[in-house]
């Protein structure tokens, strides 16, 4: 049921950005509140995680198997972005280019 709340909220988000509803202040600002807001929420995360002592007690159980499977997800997770962008990134939009 959490996922329809999620959702929810990202298609608000999306309907708010295509109407032009925000403030151009904002909108310039809106990079360094996405950063904060997840430094935030990796914060949480990290005290939720230190908090659950089980957690806590099998980080050296998991050793290497638990790093490589961090380090594939946050790669893996940096290549799909950079794929999807650059197939909805124009030329006009994102890519500075000289004609050939």
């Amino acid at each position: 049921m959490r996922i329809l709340l999620y959702v929810t909220i990202i298609l608000i988000g999306a309907v708010i950005g295509y109407q032009d509803i925000l403030s151009s202040k904002l909108k310039d600002r809106l990079s360094q509140i996405q950063t904060w807001c997840l430094l935030a929420l990796l914060m949480i995360m990290g005290i939720n995680i230190g908090i659950n002592k089980e957690i806590v007690g099998t980080f050296f159980k998991l050793g290497y198997q638990g790093i490589v499977l961090a380090l594939f997800s946050i790669l893996f997770s940096i290549l799909g972005v950079k794929l999807v962008s650059k197939a909805f990134t124009t030329k006009e939009e994102g890519e500075c280019g000289h004609d050939s």
